[in-house]
């Protein structure tokens, strides 16, 4: 029994000086914030980016399209739902034309007005 707590209680202290060591060698490797937070790998995830679908309806420029985006919004008053449109400029690699279904993703900005990029086609105007 008596040999059982000691092992116990040996254990418990090499992880503690496990941990600290690997604390130590994490803030000398750098990835310490000058908060004195030490940055945690498995941390990696990114946080949800907004999706919208919606119809290209200019495609003049060089990997830049505008997309429009429609939705219904319930009027206050009336309570009837009236057509709200939006227009947002995306980058795009994929080479969507006029009248494609598209689909958008928040991104970093890219210029002054662009900050969406297209991942998808979702369909293909009809020619």
């Amino acid at each position: 029994m008596a040999e059982e707590n000691q092992a116990d209680t040996n254990t418990g202290a090499d992880q503690s000086d496990v941990a600290d060591n690997q604390a130590s060698a994490t803030a000398a490797a750098g990835n310490e914030n000058p908060h004195g937070i030490v940055a945690d790998e498995a941390k990696t995830a990114r946080a949800h980016r907004s999706q919208k679908v919606g119809a290209v309806v200019s495609d003049k420029m060089q990997k830049t399209v505008v997309v429009r985006v429609d939705r219904l919004v319930k009027h206050t008053k009336y309570r009837r739902y009236v057509r709200r449109t939006s227009k947002f400029m995306a980058h795009d690699e994929l080479g969507a034309t006029i009248g494609d279904k598209v689909r958008i993703v928040e991104t970093r900005p890219m210029s002054a007005r662009k900050r969406w990029r297209v991942i998808e086609i979702v369909q293909k105007a009809a020619k």
